[in-house]
């Protein structure tokens, strides 16, 4: 199967660089699937995973947004935050989640709500991505 170049770029530094056969993005108006020679795209990204695959196995990024460009067989993702499946720490996904989860519930008279929302939607998103 042909292949393209894959870039993903958080501020921290580069997260991923490597020659895959098709990458599924979130993008902000829905899930874009790329192959080698995609169309030029340029689109805004949502809270999601990044799925791509290589050698025929199935990766997970997890992002909480940004850019991506696709153009000349290469997609460079620009993200707000992204982490590697395999490198996500459970526990402390879960542990997000339900710290989240408990502030929204309880409603404190100092809640951001809108923050703590976008908190609990990281959070299960970082546990998607350590899903199989």
């Amino acid at each position: 199967m042909a292949e393209f170049k894959l870039e993903i770029v958080a501020p921290e530094g580069g997260v991923l660089n490597e020659s895959v056969e098709f990458a599924v993005l979130p993008a902000i108006d829905g899930e874009v699937g790329i192959l080698a020679n995609h169309s030029l795209l340029i689109s805004a990204l949502k809270i999601g995973i990044i799925r791509y695959t290589r050698d025929g196995k199935v990766h997970k990024v997890a992002t909480s947004g940004g850019f991506v460009e696709v153009a000349e067989n290469r997609v460079v993702v620009l993200a707000d935050t992204a982490e590697r499946g395999e490198m996500i720490d459970l526990e402390r996904a879960v542990s997000a989640k339900e710290r989240a989860s408990r502030r929204i519930t309880e409603k404190g008279s100092d809640l951001d709500l809108h923050r703590a929302e976008l908190a609990l939607q990281k959070a299960l998103n970082r546990i998607r991505a350590v899903e199989k």
